[in-house]
């Protein structure tokens, strides 16, 4: 337990609609990386958007003045968060190929559930109740139901590696926010993720140069856009937003927001795509908002 006074509030309205806001562009990830695959590989692809990141947190706090200079003191923490991310980044690749896209958002989703229950254990008073459990189970419940129509009665066998293996993402993610959560009380947002974008920089280069030296960017409107979008958007101002409001507010009640997440990625889907809005979906969006409501509900 941190020992440190924590800011540590419940978040007002407008907090949630932000957050709510930022999950919704958050939704569009896996469309943008859909669209910019045929452009550059998935190795060069994570290495182009934290660049583009970088640049543009860096860009926003030299803007306002603050200092980007990284400081010794801080540096074993921001390189335990910078390998907790390229860990979960690589862990959900790899185990997405080892099962269906259906199944690796289900899993992966979980990351909220460790998230709360790493924050009962580390970051005062933000400890589990009974009505937070409820509220995230009613949330992920609404996951399930939005998503699952797509599995298609695959088998749970074999399939299990892989489901082991974003779990096991989901786990490494959760972690990072909380430690997040913690970090960022003395090293200020912009700081923080510029580092932790610029440390993953190399190490995605050097994967990229091993397994995909044969693979060419071959780079058109469609795939630099969502280039375009998943550095600038995603990875500047989505998680610069998301990780300002940690700093503040209390990590369980935020992430049970991000359960809505995979929500709006369907219906990405179904506005870019045309894939069709089922009842099943609209179900889950209805769970979810009860369980965003169980979690952030005044006593």
């Amino acid at each position: 337990m941190i020992e440190k006074e924590f800011r540590n509030e419940d978040p007002p309205g407008k907090i949630i609609a932000l957050v709510l806001s930022t999950v919704s562009l958050l939704g569009g990830h896996s469309l943008a990386v859909k669209i910019s695959l045929p452009g550059f590989p998935p190795l060069k692809m994570a290495f182009f958007r934290y660049i583009l990141g970088t640049f543009a947190i860096g860009g926003v706090g030299f803007f306002q003045g603050m200092s980007m200079r990284l400081r010794f003191e801080e540096l074993r923490r921001l390189i335990l968060i910078a390998v907790l991310h390229a860990l979960h980044t690589v862990l959900l690749n790899i185990g997405t190929e080892f099962t269906i896209a259906s199944r690796s958002t289900i899993f992966f989703t979980l990351y909220p559930i460790f998230t709360v229950v790493f924050g009962h254990f580390w970051l005062p008073d933000d400890r589990l109740s009974v009505r937070k459990i409820l509220g995230v189970l009613a949330a992920f419940s609404g996951v399930i139901a939005a998503i699952a129509p797509n599995l298609r009665g695959s088998g749970t066998l074999e399939y299990l590696i892989g489901d082991l293996i974003v779990t096991l993402a989901a786990c490494f993610f959760g972690l990072r926010i909380t430690l997040t959560k913690v970090y960022v009380q003395d090293i200020y947002p912009h700081r923080l993720l510029f580092w932790l974008l610029s440390l993953n920089i190399p190490c995605f280069l050097v994967l990229s140069y091993f397994f995909e030296r044969g693979k060419p960017i071959e780079l058109t409107l469609a795939s630099g856009a969502g280039m375009l979008y998943q550095g600038w958007i995603l990875t500047g101002f989505c998680f610069l937003t998301l990780t300002w409001v940690l700093r503040k507010y209390k990590a369980s009640k935020l992430v049970v927001l991000y359960f809505f997440m995979p929500v709006s990625g369907v219906l990405f889907s179904n506005l870019f795509l045309g894939d069709e809005l089922s009842l099943s979906i609209l179900a889950g969006t209805v769970l979810i908002g009860v369980g965003i409501y169980l979690v952030n509900m005044r006593r």
